[in-house]
């Protein structure tokens, strides 16, 4: 079982200080990270990204709950900041955090991106942890993953979900900001599989 379970889910690596990240699979491979980095060249790969724009509250939203109110990070397909306790609040949204350097996640995304594209599908919401966004970004061109996703540069969603240190990781966000982890299965094969995990988990907390 535990071998089963190393196969599907990648190790976070070492991290240092609040603002930079490493990469790599090994956690002894460390990379840093820069603080800032150019915005020419993060215009370049958002238009070859072409992500989808980042969600915004709804004027009619209830306020903010559960453990993302108040939590704010950074929209990596647009400039611009994105309050995810408000954005999300009244609707169920499933999200998933992810990496460039995550091989599951490469193989998990595409499936959630078609998932999206479903009629009746919840909007998910991709977050990117543990690189530095042009890392990220220069991914989702690579793998053609149009969902939007948030840069965790700081941790605010990271340490409000208090996630484990494995990836990929999905979790469903309910109307009312409860948040529930989904682990069957840990990684998503299809879109089917989505879309049950997706009922199943609305059902049990509805």
């Amino acid at each position: 079982m535990i071998l089963a379970i190393a196969g599907i889910v990648a190790l976070w690596p070492r991290t240092g200080d609040g603002d930079a990240a490493d990469t790599g699979i090994a956690s002894d491979t460390v990379r840093s990270v820069p603080r800032k980095e150019s915005d020419t060249k993060l215009t370049e790969l958002r238009q070859r990204a072409k992500t989808r724009p980042c969600p915004s509250p709804a004027p009619d939203a209830p306020a903010p709950a559960g453990p993302l109110a108040g939590v704010t990070t950074a929209c990596l397909g647009t400039p611009g900041p994105v309050d995810l306790g408000a954005t999300l609040a009244g609707k169920a949204t499933l999200v998933n955090v992810w990496a460039s350097w995550c091989p599951p996640c490469r193989e998990e995304m595409p499936v959630l991106d078609e998932y999206s594209e479903r009629p009746g599908a919840i909007p998910v919401l991709g977050v990117n942890v543990q690189e530095a966004p042009s890392d990220g970004l220069a991914f989702l061109a690579d793998v053609g993953v149009r969902y939007p996703s948030v840069h965790d540069g700081k941790r605010a969603v990271q340490d409000a979900f208090r996630v484990p240190p494995v990836l990929p990781l999905n979790y469903l966000v309910r109307p009312d900001g409860s948040v529930t982890r989904i682990t069957n299965p840990l990684v998503f094969r299809s879109p089917d599989e989505v879309e049950e995990a997706v009922r199943r988990h609305l059902e049990r907390e509805g």
